[in-house]
């Protein structure tokens, strides 16, 4: 599994309710670093491809998150991937750290993998419920959004979609919501292209 997208801000996944409020966890002392890379391993133990993690912590223009940033007032995260090329997501925003919520995702995803292991389900039952669905209200199919042509290369959405979010990304002045959606339309193309559509 390559080193996953990091999407800015957090684009959270359709049909998926929201804590009311969060609680602290009991996990530890997690860094952001230390529990990304704990969800990382277990979604590439998984057999995860086309992982895309998204949360409200600012990124820089790699597309890679800042370390020792302020918490976002919004904790939740979510990761976007694949299972056997069907689109899945994973979500939460219950506890009040984004570290913790990566954590309590890794650990839903280890705990799904000790159950597979004896044998009673398959990967496709124990994600059956997890299903990526487009974003609900969506005006403009992603192409448009982004400006490119449907079946652009995803070399060029990817400077696409770094282009508009240098324009309209809030750390720039720019509007949260229409960085949220240049986000999911990049989301969406990418998550395409790995299920080999053009």
């Amino acid at each position: 599994m390559n080193a996953p997208d990091e999407s800015y801000p957090l684009t959270w996944p359709v049909g998926w309710p929201r804590c009311r409020s969060s609680a602290q966890a009991r996990f530890g002392e997690w860094t952001l670093y230390k529990a990304r890379s704990f969800l990382q391993h277990e979604l590439r133990l998984l057999g995860a491809t086309g992982v895309v993690l998204s949360s409200n912590i600012p990124l820089r223009q790699d597309g890679l998150p800042y370390s020792n940033v302020t918490e976002p007032r919004d904790h939740g995260v979510a990761v976007y991937f694949r299972i056997k090329g069907e689109p899945r997501v994973l979500a939460t925003d219950r506890w009040n750290k984004c570290a913790h919520n990566f954590v309590a995702l890794a650990k839903h995803v280890e705990a799904m993998r000790g159950q597979l292991r004896w044998g009673v389900g398959s990967l496709e039952q124990a994600f059956g419920g997890y299903k990526a669905l487009p974003a609900m209200g969506a005006s403009k199919p992603w192409f448009e959004i982004l400006g490119v042509k449907e079946d652009a290369p995803l070399i060029q959405i990817e400077a696409k979609r770094m282009e508009l979010l240098r324009r309209h990304h809030p750390d720039v002045g720019g509007d949260a919501n229409q960085a949220a959606e240049i986000n999911a339309a990049y989301d969406q193309a990418r998550r395409e292209r790995m299920a080999g559509r053009p």
